[in-house]
């Protein structure tokens, strides 16, 4: 799949603004970014909902709605509403056949991990028993590529553990997955990549590892002890420094150096050298003004 300079406008609002693209088949990709950063806009022109004003979009090759048609793609979004008085079974067979090769319908029951709910009323079930549904009804129709937007939200952490292992068991077979989610842990626990996405711009593509050393691998902290913060910031690896009362928190690409000359310096009080969090990378990347983007990684 690809985005070629897409631009999308609602209004006097550019959600999407010249966003490039590229999805290899078989990989497991996040979309990140804020409320409003361009998210739900782009995975609606991936699949054909919108069309760009500017650009272009492709899947396999063609146009988003040729692919959707085809059966190649499965989207589970956020809007939907329970059908009253089906059974689950009734439900992921009536969507299978709407394709022109699916899943057996009690695989695509297996893979969603909801076998055990076959005859059970979808009005009638949880709410993480229920979004397993939708997940099943993405694959019904035996997608080569499979969009999820926000597919955990409001799920507790059982039903979030479950449908992930459902994810994997999906993207194992060498589908193609394209996820947003809010929930940074699940990028970096899930996806071989994630791409950041502000202000309707892509401003980090890469691996979780490759994002967090983009704004410092690592954050060594100590007490300061009444010593002065002057020279901290031209210690060796150091990327920013931050003190909050008595203790400073050196942000580093290469906390080995930055302890010894640390050391150099005399005695270390409370030092602690910890890993850079997704959470904190992605802050730091989407903290930028609209018209400062960041390089890709």
């Amino acid at each position: 799949m690809s985005f070629t300079g897409a631009v999308k406008s609602f209004g006097d609002v550019r959600a999407v603004a010249g966003v490039n693209l590229e999805i290899a088949r078989g990989e497991t990709v996040a979309l990140l970014g804020r409320n409003g950063a361009g998210k739900s806009t782009t995975i609606s022109l991936l699949l054909g909902l919108n069309e760009p004003d500017e650009g272009s979009v492709a899947l396999f090759g063609g146009p988003p709605e040729t692919a959707v048609r085809a059966g190649k793609v499965g989207a589970m979004l956020q809007e939907t509403r329970p059908v009253p008085r089906v059974t689950v079974q009734e439900l992921i067979s009536f969507v299978a056949g709407r394709y022109p090769a699916p899943l057996p319908v009690p695989d695509a029951l297996e893979l969603a991990g909801i076998a055990e709910l076959a005859g059970r009323r979808v009005d009638r079930l949880s709410g993480g028993q229920g979004q397993r549904v939708r997940f099943a009804m993405a694959l019904a129709g035996n997608p080569a590529l499979i969009v999820l937007d926000e597919p955990t939200a409001a799920l507790d952490v059982e039903a979030r553990h479950a449908f992930w292992e459902s994810m994997r068991a999906y993207a194992r077979r060498g589908h193609t997955v394209l996820f947003s989610t809010h929930y940074l842990e699940e990028a970096d626990a899930h996806a071989d990549r994630i791409v950041v996405i502000d202000h309707g711009r892509i401003v980090a593509d890469g691996t979780g590892e490759q994002l967090k050393r983009s704004v410092g691998g690592n954050l060594v902290s100590f007490d300061l002890a009444g010593r002065g913060t002057e020279g901290l910031t031209l210690l060796p690896g150091v990327v920013s420094v931050e003190v909050r009362g008595d203790r400073a928190r050196l942000r580093t690409d290469d906390s080995d150096a930055t302890v010894i000359a640390l050391a150099e310096q005399g005695a270390i009080r409370g030092l602690e050298v910890v890993p850079a969090s997704l959470d904190e990378a992605f802050m730091a990347l989407t903290s930028s003004a609209p018209s400062d983007v960041l390089e890709t990684v």
